[in-house]
């Protein structure tokens, strides 16, 4: 789809003449989009349900009034893809996000591992949660997606282990790692869960957690990449040998 998403809390059961969106996504669809009568839109809760719809006109600088065509349901992607990362430090973490939602990560945890130079604590933590959160839903708007990431609260090292022996491939990106992402076998359907450790690496400690959980080291290739391009690396290379991007 190439129309414009605009995020709504709820969307009515079917097709319909004068739907209104307002607060910042009409303003951001009016004042900054500048969308008019007859143009295409899709708007959607992020959750899957979505529906495309015709500009009816323009109230104001922040009221769109749209025909809808009718809500639709996209279902869950197979497998999922969930992406465990290490907190980056600065703004690399937002940069990590947009990116992993852009390719179509499915679920994004972030991880207060061991060597992160960066810790989410008190208020500090909250607010940090927050701008991923939000990154995510800006860039699955921007990225034309019905399903946005979920951004999980800030796990653990025995979380991430948890979330792991869960899963139906698990994998560690690690220097250890003696097999290539590019070669494992991977599930047609289920939950896939990948690690991203932090700039100074999965401690040992750490990889032996995961290992005992079920996971496996894998390398990702010849070079060495940051922690927040890592992640959306091996998740395109995931994408593409899975069919998802068929």
């Amino acid at each position: 789809m190439t129309a414009p998403v605009f995020v709504v809390e709820e969307l009515p059961d079917g097709a319909g003449r004068g739907f209104v969106l307002d607060g910042p996504e009409g303003r951001h669809a009016v004042s900054v989009k500048r969308l008019r009568a007859g143009e295409d839109v899709v708007l959607t809760d992020g959750a899957g349900r979505w529906a495309e719809g015709v500009v009816a006109g323009v109230e104001g600088k922040d009221r769109l009034v749209v025909d809808l065509h009718g809500v639709r349901e996209e279902p869950e992607e197979a497998p999922r893809i969930t992406v465990v990362q290490a907190l980056p430090k600065g703004d690399r973490g937002e940069l990590a996000v947009e990116t992993m939602t852009e390719v179509g990560v499915d679920a994004i945890v972030p991880w207060a591992a061991s060597r992160c130079i960066t810790q989410w604590k008190g208020e500090r933590g909250l607010k940090a949660l927050g701008k991923w959160r939000a990154t995510a839903r800006e860039a699955g708007k921007q990225s034309r997606r019905v399903r946005f990431p979920s951004v999980a609260d800030a796990a653990s090292t025995r979380q991430v282990a948890s979330l792991l022996a869960k899963a139906d491939f698990a994998a560690v990106l690690h220097e250890s790692g003696d097999r290539p992402l590019a070669a494992a076998e991977l599930p047609a359907g289920g939950d896939i869960v990948l690690v991203v450790g932090p700039e100074g690496g999965v401690s040992p400690e750490e990889l032996a957690v995961f290992e005992e959980a079920g996971a496996v080291a894998y390398r990702l290739g010849r070079t060495v990449l940051r922690t927040s391009t890592a992640g959306t690396a091996a998740a395109a290379l995931l994408l593409g040998r899975t069919g998802r991007w068929s």
